[in-house]
């Protein structure tokens, strides 16, 4: 199930299987060397046996790097194996090397396959060290010159290129997953020639005393803890340390590779109501449960797809042999199913399930961009109550244009504020009662270069199902807020409200920024408010509830927006910390003519006022419609019939012209034309 799981009987009989044929293979190798030349072990100095030992203690503790495979595996007897191959010849080496990789091998626990698989590696290193020797037809000197320093390091380059070559064809014979970036490569390529480097030393040494040779191991030992050093430094970087599972960057260093012509999926999961855990058990049990949820998840996939923990309780699953869509799904399903058994925790039992986006990958689509196609679809999932969604071109926010103008928008983002394009266009909200203006709504504008002007529909149409909808909320924020301290500054203090997102509330961190903004500026919390939509609630409830109660106790009023066209609304209005609700535009343009249109908004504002709520109506665009809505004790109305959004300058030039006009009084020529 995971690496944890206690040793079984088999992989004991394995390992001892693995011990007794790589024992006979170098045996066998040994004698088959001996007989063909007796004579030359028999002449072979002291100097030989001490390195030939010291080879085989050298790796009685080998030093892989963690969590790599065995092509990666340095062995520190190389630097002894070399240094007999300089100095005695292939023969003499080879024996050695063999037994120094059957003892490594069966301390590494190695199956048959994986130690042929290293032995096959220094054999051909080896071989290729001896056949540039006899090419030059040289054997290295006691007083090395140029000559023996030159064609050492052509040696130790044949050793390096041959064993690597063998590596790769091995790994593409055995379909092994290439996980090898560039500094994981650096750092193996430098233990070796740090090891092979050592080799014209020691042979110096043992012409001066052999006995100087033990004392080889303290460097060779350095040399082992410094690329273990470079490994686990690596290693730490990409796995997250709380599951032990890769980690994003992993995951986006396994998807930039290049692998085989077939189409990957990725299942981004996200746990539904993870933090009621951490709230109802404590952060501790809320860590224990992510390293069960991770385990599951491992043991739920093929050794060959990836499973990676992203952050949080976001977890993610790279399939590397999809057939399609259905096949994606059949994953997710399978990966649901795994989920679907209580995970015990101090005694309670606790159910876990995820909402899950999927992304196909074909041909070179870059990384980033699959991690964004499925975290959209992951929201688009919860947002619709749904386990599983899958991205693709007939999702409606995939069109090409549509694709082509979230790009613009990311980079506009990207740009200084100054220069953007994106503009807040502000509309105000009437008291009926009072004629008064009590705040305004912040209406986004963007200013495309090519486009023109992007209304707000398709603006957040595009941009909320995906991570930039963040970004764009960041920046509202920031100028609403700024806005709000120069008209505070100006005497003439406004309330301001925002839209928020669903994907701003699930992330969170929006609470954090608006009490940084209002601390910055020194702007009174009550004159900031945050609209939220019914189906930013459906998303995440709990975590969604988390937030707007930080936001509601630092005194930032939340307006239930679009009020009536989503699920449990009564539910929310009972259980929320609201100060308003806004009843949608599709209701009270109709009202004046549609009596089931008009005793929709009555129930509502009866609702609210019940409830101590204000009811707001939108999209008043006539004096009979304003009318019927003071008679029904609504408490304020936005629209077309008082002011359409304008800029905050503008805003200004608006408000020393207005004067309050109450529903009884006839519109006069000085209120404002819309």
């Amino acid at each position: 199930m995971d690496a944890a799981r206690p040793r079984t009987a088999a992989s004991a009989s394995r390992r001892r299987r693995a011990l007794l044929i790589t024992t006979g293979l170098s045996l066998a190798a040994g004698l088959l060397l001996w007989g063909t030349d007796p004579g030359a072990f028999r002449t072979l100095p002291p100097a030989y046996w001490i390195m030939a030992a010291l080879a085989v203690v050298a790796d009685a503790r080998p030093h892989p790097l963690p969590g790599h495979r065995v092509s990666r595996v340095i062995l520190p007897s190389i630097c002894f194996t070399f240094a007999i191959v300089l100095a005695w010849g292939f023969a003499p080496a080879l024996t050695v090397q063999l037994i120094a990789v059957t003892v490594a091998g069966v301390r590494m626990r190695h199956s048959v396959l994986r130690s042929v698989h290293l032995a096959l590696q220094h054999i051909a290193g080896l071989g290729a060290a001896a056949l540039v020797a006899e090419l030059a037809n040289w054997r290295i000197a006691l007083r090395p010159d140029l000559r023996d320093a030159a064609l050492t390091c052509a040696a130790a380059a044949a050793w390096i290129a041959a064993r690597y070559a063998v590596a790769a064809v091995a790994r593409r014979c055995t379909s092994e997953r290439r996980t090898r970036p560039r500094r994981r490569a650096r750092a193996d390529l430098l233990g070796t020639a740090a090891l092979l480097s050592l080799a014209p030393l020691l042979l110096l040494a043992a012409q001066i005393s052999p006995a100087l040779l033990p004392m080889s191991l303290l460097a060779v030992h350095a040399v082992q803890r410094m690329v273990r050093w470079a490994g686990e430094s690596e290693r730490a970087g990409r796995v997250d340390a709380l599951t032990g599972l890769p980690n994003r960057r992993a995951l986006q260093a396994t998807m930039s590779e290049r692998g085989p012509d077939r189409q990957r999926a990725l299942l981004l999961l996200d746990l539904d109501r993870f933090r009621t855990v951490n709230d109802a058990l404590g952060h501790g049990a809320g860590d224990r449960l992510l390293a069960r949820v991770a385990d599951r998840l491992a043991a739920a996939v093929p050794r060959h797809d990836l499973v990676v923990r992203l952050g949080g309780d976001e977890f993610a699953v790279l399939a590397t042999r999809v057939e399609g869509a259905a096949s994606a799904r059949r994953i997710a399903e399978h990966l649901t199913e795994a989920l679907s058994l209580p995970f015990p925790m101090d005694g309670t039992p606790v159910e876990v399930t995820a909402s899950i986006g999927i992304a196909l990958q074909s041909g070179r689509r870059d990384g980033a961009t699959l991690l964004r196609e499925a975290e959209s679809a992951m929201y688009e999932a919860k947002q619709r109550g749904d386990q599983v969604a899958v991205h693709g071109p007939d999702a409606p926010h995939a069109s090409p244009d549509r694709l082509a103008l979230l790009a613009d928008l990311r980079a506009a983002l990207r740009r200084d504020p100054a220069d953007d394009g994106i503009v807040l266009y502000y509309q105000p909200q009437i008291a009926i009662a009072t004629g008064e203006v009590v705040g305004v709504e912040a209406l986004l504008r963007w200013k495309h270069p090519k486009r023109g002007l992007v209304g707000p529909e398709e603006l957040l149409r595009v941009a909320e199902p995906t991570p930039v909808m963040r970004l764009l909320t960041a920046r509202v924020l920031d100028e609403v807020v700024a806005q709000l301290a120069a008209w505070r500054t100006a005497e003439t203090p406004l309330r301001a409200a925002v839209n928020v997102s669903a994907r701003d509330l699930h992330a969170g961190d929006v609470a954090d920024r608006v009490a940084r903004l209002l601390r910055e500026h020194e702007v009174p919390s009550d004159l900031l408010q945050l609209e939220i939509t019914e189906s930013a609630l459906m998303a995440d409830p709990h975590r969604v509830l988390d937030t707007i109660t930080r936001l509601d106790r630092m005194g930032v009023a939340i307006s239930l927006d679009d009020f009536g066209t989503g699920y449990s609304s009564l539910q929310h209005l009972r259980r929320l910390p609201l100060s308003e609700v806004k009843i949608d535009r599709s209701f009270v343009l109709g009202m004046a003519e549609d009596r089931g249109d008009a005793a929709i908004v009555r129930s509502v504002i009866g609702l609210a006022d019940s409830l101590g709520l204000r009811a707001v109506a939108e999209g008043v665009e006539d004096e009979v419609t304003w009318r019927l809505l003071a008679a029904a004790g609504c408490h304020a109305a936005q629209g077309w019939f008082h002011a359409r959004p304008m800029p905050a300058a503008e805003l200004a030039e608006w408000l020393g012209r207005y004067r309050p006009v109450r529903p009884g009084v006839l519109r006069g020529p000085w209120i404002p034309a819309k």
